[in-house]
């Protein structure tokens, strides 16, 4: 594979191709500059100086590209993006003494491809970007890194990211940061973790289901807990999903996916916390001891919960993780989770719903996420529909029947997992797309993780 660390460069004056980046104001001052057939080369590649487009233009014995740009007094993370993917191969350099600034970001994840399954996957030439912003070069680096983390284990098919590989993952990122790791699997999870153990007790041994820990930094600095939902296939349990249902749930590990890659970036640019990684990884499967619609499970906090959905699986694993979260008393709390259609329905693909207890936390996480062109939105924590959550025989049910507010409850559900006053953030994150945008193939992808890290940066870095 291309090393995605040699794709943007410090600019020491190497030799490389003028990238001329232009919107539709500054076009025609921009067409004046060259000569006649450089211009009437550019009409003919149908040029207008729209977003996305570009021309290339010969320039005596080589050549140089132009591109157009929304507005280029500020450019967005993908504005360059998809010229990382049409261009020839070739080291670049932005004309006319701009830098690309926030436009590195999607340099890199332009030149992403998922092909650990193709016989005729080929290396492509790598389009390498420079840039005197030199400062800008290893943080742009390990957020594009976190990004494909997420993209290359939500990708994965289930039959390779189980929750063995999942622990794996983990006890890489351990070995090279020099983190502890602490994992609970098997049927050991039933005392201390009973809610993960019922969802993943009927998968076969080889996707036993498992409790992940991993803490790295100074006991002394500020706690944060980064848990997600590592639901590596999701069946729907004994309340099946149809098969165009099970489609895509490979992607159910999403979460996961988010804080593991989270937890790597944190670590790279070694931000001052004490980090709390925690993935309940499971598969929820199909067999003679799979739990039970009715059956009443106890947890890690001491509630009972009447499961009224198998297929509500997710939010059963994260109790019992979010209560081990709390149990050291951080000082943040942020969990990811591909929870909900009830969040896509309300908000499609692209946003994924966060909610937070303060208001505080929400205004950082949505300003953050529109600094790094990682939008999200805020839902709320509806304390009127606490009682949508009541159960006749337990403490409460994991899945109201009544289809109302499904995002909202299923988040009101793990609030009560949460311990008082902890400041939490939830995200139900899609963790896939499924129509391409430059930078961002259809796939899996990382929702919601810029917006978390930005958020983090700020306050610890």
């Amino acid at each position: 594979m291309t090393d995605r660390h040699a794709l943007i460069q410090p600019d020491r004056g190497q030799q490389a191709i003028a990238l001329h980046l232009v919107d539709k104001a500054t076009l025609p001052d921009f067409l004046k500059s060259l000569n006649g057939a450089q211009r009437s080369t550019i009409a003919a590649q149908k040029f207008e100086g729209g977003g996305y487009e570009h021309a290339i233009v010969p320039d005596g014995d080589g050549w140089f590209a132009v591109a157009g740009v929304a507005n280029v007094a500020e450019l967005s993370s993908w504005c360059m993006a998809k010229l990382a993917d049409a261009l020839p191969g070739g080291t670049y350099r932005r004309a006319g003494g701009g830098e690309p600034g926030k436009a590195l970001h999607g340099w890199v994840t332009g030149q992403y491809r998922f092909d650990r399954y193709r016989k005729d996957a080929s290396e492509a030439e790598p389009r390498i970007l420079l840039t005197k912003d030199v400062a800008l070069i290893e943080p742009a680096l390990a957020e594009a890194a976190a990004v494909l983390m997420v993209r290359d284990l939500v990708n994965t098919p289930a039959e390779d990211m189980g929750p063995l590989q999942l622990e794996a993952e983990v006890r890489a990122l351990a070995k090279r940061y020099h983190a502890e790791v602490h994992v609970v699997s098997g049927d050991a999870l039933e005392r201390d973790y009973p809610m993960v153990h019922a969802v993943g007790r009927a998968a076969a041994r080889s996707h036993a289901p498992r409790l992940i820990e991993m803490e790295w930094g100074d006991p002394k600095h500020p706690r944060v807990a980064i848990v997600g939902k590592g639901v590596c296939f999701d069946s729907g349990g004994l309340d099946i999903k149809p098969s165009s249902g099970m489609a895509l749930m490979k992607k159910d590990m999403g979460g996961a996916a988010h804080a593991i890659a989270l937890a790597g970036l944190i670590m790279a640019l070694d931000l001052k916390i004490r980090l709390h990684l925690i993935v309940p990884a499971v598969e929820n499967a199909i067999s003679a001891n799979a739990f039970r619609p009715g059956d009443i499970l106890r947890s890690r906090a001491g509630l009972s919960v009447e499961v009224t959905n198998t297929d509500a699986e997710g939010r059963l694993v994260l109790g019992d993780a979010l209560t081990r979260a709390c149990e050291l008393q951080p000082e943040l709390v942020i969990d990811f989770a591909t929870l909900t259609g009830a969040a896509r329905v309300a908000l499609g693909p692209d946003l994924p719903a966060m909610f937070a207890r303060t208001d505080a936390t929400a205004e950082d996480l949505l300003r953050a996420g529109l600094e790094r062109d990682d939008a999200c939105w805020r839902l709320p924590l509806h304390d009127g529909y606490r009682e949508y959550l009541k159960s006749d025989v337990a403490d409460l049910q994991n899945s109201p029947s009544n289809g109302f507010a499904g995002a909202s409850v299923a988040a009101l559900f793990l609030d009560r997992f949460v311990g008082e006053g902890i400041d939490w953030a939830h995200f139900d994150t899609f963790a896939w797309r499924p129509v391409a945008k430059p930078g961002r193939p259809k796939g899996g992808d990382a929702l919601g993780l810029r917006a978390a890290w930005g958020l983090l940066k700020v306050r610890y870095g």
